[in-house]
């Protein structure tokens, strides 16, 4: 199991980042919170990582909080939640605003992240009640709700079609893995130049 990860970055093409780490290179999925706070490239870095073994691949997600972490753990427990959808909320929304939304008992702010429907966000308010508690500190700084929606949009296209329709979904020129990378990468820099602190 890799639980945490120290290391030089060296390259960021959201979602995905690659990080340096004793002279190995580790490909590593991030949700957008944790993308905004990444150092530049040539910086040290350490992230707080998920390992996942599956048939037909290992894949590696970080985050820049233990919080994040846990919550992404807590939901990729729920029947129908795999660990895309959960970069796909953490990406959309914070993790207070999400804890917030489960103890409120309120669907609507979960529909509004894209890939979770009436059903799954139900699901979530249900099987997440009283689990989240102690994961709303020290949480990631994140942009700001208004802007953030689109660009979490081009992640979640992104991390569930590939680049081609991530492109065609969201505007950008092209349908290669480049103008995708480019795409997601200028609308990130600018939402994140817009983020709001963490409490």
């Amino acid at each position: 199991m890799i639980g945490r990860l120290h290391g030089k970055l060296l390259e960021k093409n959201p979602p995905q980042i690659l990080i340096d780490v004793s002279g190995v290179g580790y490909e590593v999925d991030v949700p957008m919170s944790t993308f905004c706070n990444l150092p530049e490239v040539g910086g040290e870095l350490t992230l707080h990582t998920h390992f996942v073994v599956r048939e037909d691949a290992e894949l590696l997600y970080g985050f820049a909080t233990l919080a994040e972490r846990a919550v992404f753990r807590a939901l990729i427990k729920i029947s129908g939640v795999g660990p895309k959808i959960a970069l796909a909320l953490l990406s959309g929304i914070t993790v207070d605003q999400l804890k917030d939304a489960v103890d409120r008992g309120e669907t609507g702010l979960l529909t509004k992240v894209p890939g979770i429907g009436k059903k799954t966000a139900e699901r979530l308010v249900l099987e997440l009640k009283g689990k989240l508690a102690g994961t709303g500190a020290a949480t990631a700084a994140v942009p700001t709700s208004g802007a953030r929606a689109d660009v979490a949009a081009a992640w979640v296209e992104m991390l569930r079609g590939g680049p081609a329709h991530a492109v065609h979904e969201h505007g950008a020129d092209g349908g290669d893995l480049h103008s995708a990378t480019a795409f997601l990468s200028a609308s990130t820099r600018s939402v994140c130049s817009h983020r709001t602190p963490s409490s």
